[in-house]
């Protein structure tokens, strides 16, 4: 399947501007200045398909995509376990064709899980089995679509916008959670929030303090001497989760940096995607 554009007419909350995407393929494809969000689909044959589908989003900090790296080979992962896969290619705050900065990261995720929502049966999806996997930054825009799936950021104008944008599990990789100091990312926080940001819009985008029994059962990887986003952003959302009695795995491991993806080649953190996909079994 070719890539499905998120917005059929107007991109909400966008101006015109002379900005273009940019496309670094070198080492690993980055993409910038994303002017046109997208999902490019991974479907699986029938036959070793489970009904589960997941949306991913990669990483970069807020200012790129990470886009094959924690893109298009964590989705080419998950069909060899019978998922349907979608990566998830969402606007960066720092762009010029945005108006509200903060906004356009999770308008783009909940139209992308609302279209896979519309489109399951087409797809041979279970509509109750989408989930979301994020990986540093892109962690925490899975995370504030897991905590943050019904505000409504974005005019509602055809049948897609009626389904429901939230998730049904998510699996966040060493994310950024909090917009907090000290354990926030300041790339991250930066790029999303911009230089000196409320204290109110700070905790609009710290997703720890926005867990409640609704949010869907989580599982999560970091490593304690991860030195660019903390581990104790994962701390502090499992702390969360836990105090209201949502499902909730993490595997914490003690060596690995940061930004490691399948960790081929690792081995000791390479088992993040073995202990996965047990826990994807698991329903």
């Amino acid at each position: 399947m070719e890539e499905i554009v998120l917005w059929e007419d107007a991109v909400p909350n966008a101006k015109q501007s002379d900005e273009r995407e940019i496309i670094d393929k070198v080492d690993i494809i980055k993409i910038s200045k994303v002017q046109t969000p997208s999902l490019k689909p991974f479907l699986v044959p029938k036959r070793m398909a489970t009904g589960k589908a997941v949306i991913i989003c990669p990483g970069g900090g807020y200012g790129m995509l990470a886009y094959d790296w924690e893109g298009t080979e964590i989705a080419k992962w998950f069909n060899t376990r019978g998922v349907a896969a979608f990566v998830l290619k969402y606007r960066l705050p720092n762009s010029k064709s945005i108006l509200k900065r903060y906004e356009a990261p999770l308008q783009d995720a909940q139209r992308a899980i609302r279209i896979i929502r519309y489109n399951a049966n087409k797809w041979g999806i279970n509509k109750d089995e989408i989930g979301v996997i994020g990986f540093s930054a892109g962690g925490h825009l899975a995370a504030t679509l897991g905590t943050q799936f019904d505000n409504e950021i974005y005019e509602k104008d055809n049948m897609i916008d009626l389904e429901s944008a939230k998730p049904n599990f998510m699996m966040l990789i060493y994310p950024v959670i909090s917009m907090r100091f000290p354990i926030t990312h300041k790339g991250s926080r930066l790029n999303l929030l911009g230089d000196n940001p409320n204290q109110t819009l700070v905790d609009q985008f710290s997703n720890e303090l926005h867990v409640n029994s609704n949010t869907p059962k989580t599982f999560i990887v970091h490593s304690t001497d991860d030195k660019a986003v903390p581990v104790e952003n994962s701390l502090a959302f499992y702390k969360a989760l836990k105090k209201v009695g949502v499902e909730v795995e993490m595997h914490i491991y003690a060596t690995g940096g940061h930004g490691y993806s399948l960790a081929t080649g690792t081995p000791h953190l390479s088992t993040w995607t073995d202990r996965l996909a047990q826990w994807l079994n698991n329903f």
